[in-house]
């Protein structure tokens, strides 16, 4: 499947490398966002396709400096649910509504926010 679109079944996650390599030791990947945990948030923050995931980048983690991969997530391998909120908004976004097993993410690359500009 192409980096650059969403299939069936799949939304993606950016994380930071020392998160994701911890969950890949522990079988579970437990962070929402930046510098907030699924305990704190209620759900782990995603993106439907790489568009929305660059709007996400350019408002969310410009200047983030430590390493970040990009999550692609088979939902059908959460075995918890994935909502679209907020309901009815012109644009939703994949809320994943517990932790991520690391069997269900298809793959993990390195991930580079685009300089200023770049997007």
């Amino acid at each position: 499947m192409s980096p650059h679109a969403s299939g069936e079944g799949v939304v993606w996650h950016l994380a930071l490398a020392e998160h994701w390599e911890r969950a890949r030791r522990s079988g579970e990947y437990r962070h929402s966002t930046l510098g907030r945990t699924l305990e704190e948030e209620g759900f782990i923050h995603a993106s439907r396709d790489h568009a929305q995931l660059a709007g996400v980048v350019r408002r969310f983690y410009r200047g983030v400096t430590e390493p970040l991969v990009l999550l692609e997530v088979d939902t059908g391998l959460l075995g918890c649910p994935v909502r679209y909120e907020p309901p009815g908004a012109a644009e939703t976004f994949p809320h994943i509504y517990g932790p991520i097993p690391a069997r269900a993410v298809r793959s993990a690359v390195p991930y580079t926010p685009p300089e200023e500009g770049g997007l």
